[in-house]
């Protein structure tokens, strides 16, 4: 398939997950449990696919290591500092903004080290993405006095985590390795380091209907989301139109909330939502 079907795909599968995410969040499900369903489902999902269709899942010893080191540094921790640079941010939206802006460093190391193409009209629309994407997620009513500056380191390791997660997902392509198998593989160990930190934070929670419901949606949603978008990766001109693409899916987002969840629509997260959109235009025409 074209990289831009795939992306959309992505887009598709990245709003359903967010949704089903911010619901969970509503039912205050525990974080860990979000988590979990988005590795855990997935990780089955890759592996019956991947033994159905015969992917060979044969790989150098020396590649267990690299997965392992990938999926802790540059998949578990970033969610974490992420959501801690949330949590102790002057305004949840700086957050987001920065640790989303990856897309330029992606681009940039895409161009410069991995044959991406780039192009002056592309790089003015994803620095208008990135921009509008700011005019929607920083919202000056929620801004707070944060007694804590860790919010910034915090939220550059996501930033860089996530840059390279994403740049690694084009090396192993490069490689020859299909995006299947090295799903498999990440989704192992992450689900894994998510299953340890339950056990030693003593996690708990209700397990029964509406719980195991939300578990298998997000999973699902999750399933589709990562598979598009690191397919995407793998096949795109160039690792930051994907990255890009990914961060526009936020003004879908935005509609959405607010039909589902009566978010507030002012005039700001308007003029970012007709932003966003003319930003990705401009990317993919």
């Amino acid at each position: 398939m074209n990289w831009i079907v795939t992306s959309a795909l992505m887009v598709i599968g990245s709003v359903l997950l967010y949704l089903t995410v911010r619901k969970s969040s509503i039912l205050k499900f525990p974080t860990q449990f979000n988590n979990l369903a988005m590795f855990l489902i997935p990780l089955i999902s890759y592996l019956l696919i991947g033994l159905s269709t015969g992917i060979s899942y044969s790989i150098p010893v020396n590649y267990l290591a690299i997965f392992a080191l990938v999926a802790f540094f540059l998949m578990y921790l970033p969610n974490v500092t992420s959501l801690k640079s949330i949590e102790l941010a002057p305004n949840p939206g700086y957050s987001l903004v920065i640790s989303k802006s990856y897309v330029v460093f992606t681009t940039l190391i895409s161009y410069l080290f991995l044959n991406g193409e780039i192009s002056t009209q592309k790089v003015f629309a994803i620095l208008l993405i990135i921009i509008f994407s700011g005019l929607i997620t920083i919202d000056p009513k929620k801004t707070k006095q944060s007694s804590s500056k860790f919010w910034v380191p915090y939220t550059l390791y996501s930033f860089f985590g996530w840059g390279l997660l994403s740049l690694s997902i084009k090396y192993f392509a490069l490689q020859g390795m299909s995006t299947l198998t090295t799903l498999t593989y990440l989704y192992s160990f992450v689900s894994t380091f998510i299953v340890l930190e339950i056990i030693f934070r003593k996690i708990q929670y209700e397990v029964n209907y509406v719980t195991l419901r939300y578990f298998l949606l997000i999973g699902i949603f999750s399933s589709i989301f990562n598979y598009y978008n690191f397919y995407s990766v793998s096949i795109a001109p160039n690792v930051g139109y994907v990255n890009a693409i990914n961060a526009a899916s936020i003004s879908i987002v935005t509609i959405f909330s607010i039909v589902l969840f009566k978010d507030d629509f002012s005039r700001r997260k308007m003029l970012g939502v007709f932003g966003v959109t003319g930003g990705l235009l401009l990317l993919l025409i």
